[in-house]
């Protein structure tokens, strides 16, 4: 069921996160200004799928079924579903500078191949979780969390050798019903508000690192998880006409010893393809940062056209100005074009669904 952005805001209220922002524990993460741009940036993506003039961009036919989900939660079929992907990208941080929603998608592709690699190389049951997953996260129109960068400490030492095992996310312990796990993922974008966090390897594991190689997906106010992080934007400042509204919060997710049940792994131990997951996510994500970056593109080439206008230029007459403005329309174009040439040379995978060409 599609949401809206104030039904995103209200679905924040009936979580209980433990959340740090500035140092200081969010009460209620809808209602405290410092992170309002953020979850209006993330409400973009929201109010956009429930638009008529957005509906065939913004929403798609789910893979496993019939249902219409948001666009930014869909597991591409076709070349047609990446080149939608990447110009509801566009649209919507043309709106609000970064949506951030994106990543969910981009994850969301990654774990639907790795784990239909794993069940064929182990016969695991991987697959059957994750679509189980999948279908509750795009029946209730999810915002998901990518928890995939590591603090990693030092970085000269494979993950088994750090002193501080907590410094890369790993199973501590399994148990009958599920697994534990502890560390730090760091750079999690729009991490306060989100409802859940997926979380991957952010690198290929060796055999004797197989701890590290854990793919799950954890409610962001599961017992034990605690995010620390920056305001989002810039906030009540008066010069900041822009990102006082749409602004972006990064931040770190501690993991202390958070329980985990099997239904939500998605691979343990497997190496091989925790590496697959990470390279996979990371093409995925390429080509959706293309519609980002040319959105965003937008909004700048946008502003220039304002100044120039506010300052009663004639455009024609400054050719400085106008050149300026050529020379930013012609890179944006220029590196969305690979975008849509990624889409229309998408490669099939053998879970069914799409990669971008991945050059």
């Amino acid at each position: 069921m599609l949401m809206t952005a104030d039904a995103y805001r209200d679905s924040l209220r009936s979580l209980t996160p433990r959340i740090f922002v500035n140092g200081n524990l969010v009460k209620s993460v809808a209602d405290d200004p410092l992170l309002a741009p953020g979850i209006a940036g993330v409400g973009v993506s929201y109010d956009f799928a429930v638009n008529a003039a957005h509906k065939k961009l913004m929403t798609a036919t789910q893979f496993s079924g019939s249902n219409i989900v948001n666009r930014m939660l869909h597991i591409n079929e076709t070349s047609d579903d990446l080149l939608n992907k990447l110009e509801a990208v566009r649209l919507i941080c043309a709106e609000s500078g970064c949506a951030q929603r994106y990543l969910s998608h981009d994850a969301l592709n990654a774990l639907f191949q790795a784990t239909k690699q794993a069940d064929d190389n182990f016969a695991t049951d991987y697959h059957q979780r994750f679509m189980a997953y999948l279908h509750d996260v795009q029946e209730r129109d999810l915002a998901i969390g990518v928890a995939m960068t590591d603090a990693k400490g030092d970085r000269s030492l494979r993950p088994g050798l750090q002193s501080n095992p907590d410094v890369y996310v790993h199973v501590k312990e399994r148990r009958a019903d599920g697994v534990v796990i502890s560390g730090c993922k760091a750079i999690v974008t729009g991490a306060p508000y989100m409802h859940e966090f997926l979380v991957m390897p952010c690198r290929t594991h060796r055999a004797e690192d197989k701890q590290f190689a854990i793919a799950c997906a954890v409610p962001i106010d599961a017992p034990g998880v605690t995010v620390v992080a920056k305001p989002a934007g810039r906030p009540g400042d008066p010069a900041a006409k822009f990102s006082a509204k749409y602004g972006q919060s990064t931040g770190a997710v501690l993991f202390e010893d958070v329980f985990v049940p099997y239904e939500r792994v998605f691979l343990d131990g497997e190496t091989e393809e925790g590496g697959f997951l990470t390279t996979s996510y990371a093409t995925h994500h390429r080509q959706s940062c293309i519609g980002a970056r040319a959105g965003f593109g937008d909004l700048l080439i946008g502003a220039g056209a304002l100044m120039t206008e506010a300052n009663g230029l004639d455009i024609d007459r400054y050719g400085h100005i106008r050149e300026a403005m050529v020379e930013l329309i012609t890179i944006t174009e220029s590196f969305y074009a690979c975008g849509v040439a990624s889409s229309v040379y998408c490669v099939k995978d053998p879970a069914g669904n799409v990669m971008p060409e991945p050059v």
